[in-house]
């Protein structure tokens, strides 16, 4: 302080010196022969840096203040990055199951055919309609035809046939014989009976 103080107080002079010797003949070169005064150098080794507060770079606490990169500046995650999750909590995605497929339904109503069967007469064969485990219907696919056949035949169709013949009503193979057509009866049972089996 007492340096910076000599130094103001030496600049002070030297400037009055210089006006004076101004107005007088030969002031300048006088002038010229004086010592120019020069500037304190605040960071000079034993020099107070408080001295000057107005110089730059120096705060009023005597500080130097060097410029902050990064203190202020708000720290953000980067992006494309997702902030770890708390420990503890696990998220668990379960993959969509496969939907069941179920079976077609079976029809309810089907229709078996026996396996045919020749007499001295002609060729039989029977087929039955089921719907669930019960017979609903008897056909008579084949039956032997011309002379009298046809007649034992029609008898043996109408004994047997349909929704409400005697295989409806007994629901087996175990039927009774057609009068005159023993032949025929014989080798329905036997169509009847092979349909029977296939359909249970």
């Amino acid at each position: 302080m007492r340096r910076a103080l000599l130094a103001i107080t030496g600049l002070a002079a030297s400037t009055t010196a210089l006006v004076v010797f101004k107005g007088s003949p030969g002031a300048t070169q006088v002038a010229q022969n004086l010592p120019t005064a020069q500037p304190v150098n605040p960071t000079a080794p034993g020099a107070d840096p408080s001295a000057d507060p107005a110089a730059p770079g120096t705060d009023p606490a005597g500080e130097v203040a060097t410029p902050s990169k990064t203190a202020d500046a708000p720290v953000s995650p980067k992006p494309g990055k997702t902030t770890a999750r708390p420990s503890g909590t696990k998220t668990t995605t379960k993959a969509p199951s496969t939907p069941r497929t179920t079976k077609a339904a079976q029809p309810t109503t089907r229709r078996v055919t026996g396996n045919g069967f020749d007499n001295e007469y002609g060729y039989v064969q029977v087929q039955i309609v089921v719907s669930g485990n019960r017979i609903v219907e008897a056909v008579a696919l084949s039956l032997p035809s011309g002379g009298e056949s046809d007649i034992h035949s029609g008898d043996v169709r109408d004994r047997y046939d349909g929704s409400g013949g005697e295989v409806v009503q007994k629901q087996n193979a175990n039927l009774n014989t057609v009068s005159g057509a023993t032949e025929t009866s014989n080798s329905y049972k036997q169509s009847l009976r092979s349909a029977i089996e296939q359909a249970f």
